[in-house]
């Protein structure tokens, strides 16, 4: 048994050196290296811990929703981890005083005005976002009604009445069923937690080409450089009244904004500083719903990843749309994806590449030709088509393809009463004189007729020339107009 002094444990004696050698001592570490990693030892394992324990207990912030809920038949994993992040327009924790300041009356319909899949890389290096408009066509599975428990069966709709009619629940199944990517978490954020994490963060910076006011929302800014709050952050990606009113102009907003946001957090130490992290998260938490299986350790998970994140690591894109005004009876204009575009798009995601890499872009037909530029948009363009010919069904052809370009015509052709028409003819109000010039174009080769006092809606007789409508879009590059495919990363989209 082994004995020790009061001091502590005897030291063995060193074993005396060699004849002819000289003794060589070890060489001695500088004592200011000793204490530098000593010191950084115990700030990382404190910094591990204090994370997980800062975190821990934060899940009873979270709404829960069981989005995943007897979901049959879903997509294979793929690699990597997809969120898909939905943004609802709820406000119950937002002061009155706010309310005023950023136009947020009014009950909230608790309606999805964004949806995206986020999609984190395998090896967390990498971010990409896609934004899948909410005027998307869809169709929805057959469903219970979440609010009068009707058993529906499969229907078309546009993508964000899947929420409406069915919750989160039916969102992931139809955005699972349209992309076969499948869904590993669900976020719901609203107004107020969008609001909390930009002030927390201290602001999102934002560069501006031209001015921006939108009446709706009160956003009102000049060109230039603005450090934004979190209730002006919310009005520039709410506005949709900017920038010939375009949603799709919108969507592009808000991808700009979640690249200074991600430059953000990446840049100001809130992902290297537990505490910080906290913060953040709980600003966030106390306004989200999402799925059991998001908690504390996907949160640690999800911070660790994106401390690997820069701007340009990150890249934000919309799905390609194949055709603009897809008119759907009983549902309105919607937009439909482009099948081999949109495929290649989801194929990246599913195989955790990046998505300006993919391939796949359509090509099984030739590319159409570029839109006329016109005055005033389709949309904007009341129209009755009625058939100047003998050919039977005519009327009802130029009717629709007249809608599928955005036009808002009456879905009620008629006959004209002589027919025999060898040219197309517009006719028109001339208080209407430039709309008649933008359904003309649409029309190549046809007649512009004015007659007074007509009124608002123009009139298209169809004569024997007919043979095609042509694409047209407003003359603001933003209204009516399909998204750039082409992926944007997050350092493209920054102040410079």
């Amino acid at each position: 048994m082994s004995r020790t002094s009061p001091a502590g444990p005897q030291r063995r004696p060193r074993p005396a050196p060699r004849p002819g050698r000289t003794p060589v001592r070890p060489p001695r570490r500088p004592r200011w290296a000793m204490r530098a990693v000593t010191t950084l030892s115990v700030v990382v394992l404190a910094s591990a811990g204090i994370g997980h324990a800062v975190m821990t207990g934060l899940d009873s912030d979270i709404a829960r929703v069981d989005a995943f809920k007897d979901m049959k038949n879903r997509p294979r994993a793929g690699h990597g981890m997809n969120v898909l992040l939905v943004g609802t327009d709820g406000r119950d924790k937002i002061t009155e005083a706010e309310r005023r300041a950023y136009k947020l009356g009014g009950a909230p319909c608790h309606c999805t005005d964004t949806i995206m899949i986020v999609h984190i890389s395998e090896d967390r290096e990498r971010a990409s976002v896609v934004s899948l408009p909410r005027d998307s066509y869809a169709e929805l599975p057959a469903h219970t009604d979440r609010t009068t428990g009707e058993r529906h069966h499969a229907h078309p709709v546009k993508l964000n009445a899947a929420y409406a009619e069915g919750g989160p629940q039916l969102t992931v199944r139809t955005v699972e069923r349209m992309t076969k990517v499948k869904i590993d978490h669900y976020l719901e954020v609203d107004f107020t937690s969008f609001m909390k994490t930009v002030d927390v963060l201290g602001g999102v910076e934002i560069c501006i080409a031209e001015p921006m006011k939108d009446r709706y929302t009160g956003l009102d800014l000049p060109a230039g450089r603005h450090e934004m709050t979190g209730g002006q952050a919310l009005q520039y990606v709410r506005a949709r009244h900017v920038g010939g009113a375009s949603d799709l102009g919108r969507m592009q907003r808000q991808q700009r904004f979640m690249a200074a946001l991600v430059a953000r957090a990446t840049s100001s130490g809130v992902l290297l500083n537990p505490m910080k992290f906290r913060d953040v998260t709980r600003a966030v938490l106390g306004s989200v719903r999402a799925d059991r299986g998001f908690g504390t350790d996907e949160l640690l998970d999800l911070g660790r990843a994106m401390r690997n994140f820069s701007p340009s690591s990150s890249e934000f894109t919309t799905v390609p749309i194949g055709r603009m005004g897809y008119a759907v009876k009983g549902i309105g204009s919607t937009l439909k994806w482009d099948p081999e575009g949109s495929e290649a798009l989801f194929r990246a995601l599913r195989d955790d590449k990046p998505l300006s890499g993919r391939t796949g872009q359509p090509t099984a037909e030739p590319k159409a030709p570029p839109a006329v530029r016109v005055p005033v948009a389709p949309d904007q363009i009341r129209v009755q088509v009625e058939n100047g010919t003998d050919t039977s069904g005519l009327g009802r052809r130029v009717d629709t393809a007249l809608a599928a370009e955005g036009f808002r015509t009456t879905k009620q052709p008629t006959n004209a009463e002589r027919p025999g028409a060898g040219r197309t003819v517009v006719s028109y109000d001339p208080r209407w004189d430039r709309s008649a010039k933008s359904l003309a174009a649409a029309l190549p080769g046809s007649e512009l007729r004015p007659v007074k006092d007509q009124g608002a809606v123009l009139k298209v007789t169809v004569g024997s020339d007919f043979k095609a409508v042509q694409k047209v879009r407003a003359e603001h590059p933003a209204q009516n107009e399909t998204p750039d495919e082409k992926v944007v990363r997050g350092d493209e989209t920054g102040c410079s």
